[in-house]
């Protein structure tokens, strides 16, 4: 299964790289096995991502800026309007990376 690299960017995939680099730094864990747990941080991201959120969100704001490069998307939105069956939060800017689920599916 490919993977994206994204969710090493969220909070918890740079405590993970932050922490991995100590431990290589202190030779407690090789650079070879700090890598493995990156490439199955990803894998379980997006497996978890893909087969345990269900939630939905409608999303309204002002677009900043739009990008797409190499199969991604980036929006930058302005006074963004979060909202849920359970609750609803603005922001004042938020930056949405996309990227099409298509491209982990192995070819067929």
């Amino acid at each position: 299964m490919a993977t994206f690299e994204l969710y090493r960017r969220s909070t918890i995939g740079t405590c993970l790289t932050d922490t991995l680099d100590d431990l290589v730094s202190a030779r407690v864990v090789s650079p070879e096995l700090a890598i493995q747990v990156l490439v199955q941080f990803d894998k379980s991201m997006t497996e978890a991502l893909d087969s345990q959120v269900k939630s939905k969100v409608n999303i309204k704001g002002h677009l900043h800026t739009y990008r797409f490069c190499d199969n991604v998307w980036t929006f930058i939105l302005t006074d963004a309007t979060f909202k849920s069956e359970e609750i609803s939060e603005t922001l004042s800017k938020v930056k949405i990376v996309a990227c099409d689920s298509k491209l982990l599916q192995p070819p067929q």
